[in-house]
């Protein structure tokens, strides 16, 4: 079963909280794209896109949207005071010499370790890869948002990733509408559950070990 629009706009708040000033912030399709809804007024960031965009701001209101400003999935995009616009070289170039802060990415599986499968599930078409392999590798923190499990209720988080994977041992925070996980040194800590799912729900629905820091 896919994430409601309520559960979406939580998981996206909680991932906004982990943005700091000053920050350069990447954001995938999906949820990922929904964390400018849910900046603080008093925090300063920009948001990149690998299309050309530095200074995304919040999603335009139906009816207002510019047919010349999207984000890298093509989904339209507002901009905030400030924002440059490039080519897709030089906003890649930022992502591969580590001027990215933090990327917030969807995913198809995460394992305990931190690897990430993000881009296919095989037989399927796909437009591919874009972006993803490069910000995995070189942005400053990795978060990945996501539901807990897939539309046929098959954990997500696994113990090791069984669909190709985008980048091995590069994630740091999982947040699912289950809760939040934090990898560290290769080990998977449950630090937030959130209601109204209890910690047994959560064991059940993930197939990794993990430990409990709640």
């Amino acid at each position: 079963m896919g994430l409601g629009i309520d559960i979406r706009a939580k998981i996206a708040k909680r991932a906004a909280l982990e943005i700091k000033p000053g920050m350069v912030v990447n954001l995938g399709i999906g949820i990922p794209s929904l964390v400018p809804n849910y900046l603080p007024e008093n925090i300063h960031v920009m948001f990149q896109a690998e299309n050309g965009i530095v200074g995304m701001g919040p999603t335009p209101k139906k009816g207002s949207e510019d047919e010349n400003l999207c984000n890298a999935g093509g989904f339209p995009v507002t901009v905030i005071d400030g924002a440059s616009y490039c080519d897709s070289a030089v906003a890649f170039g930022m992502i591969r010499t580590g001027k990215v802060d933090v990327t917030i990415l969807g995913a198809l599986q995460v394992s305990g370790s931190g690897d990430l499968a993000n881009w296919i599930v095989p037989g399927k078409k796909v437009p591919g890869m874009g972006g993803a392999m490069e910000l995995a590798q070189k942005a400053g923190k990795v978060i990945v948002l996501m539901n807990h499990t897939d539309k046929n209720g098959t954990p997500k988080i696994v113990d090791e990733c069984t669909l190709p994977l985008t980048s091995a041992k590069c994630v740091d925070m999982i947040i699912t509408e289950m809760g939040v996980f934090q990898i560290t040194n290769d080990q998977l800590f449950l630090i937030e559950v959130f209601e109204p799912f209890t910690l047994k729900a959560i064991e059940a629905k993930t197939a990794s070990a993990f430990i409990i820091k709640v």
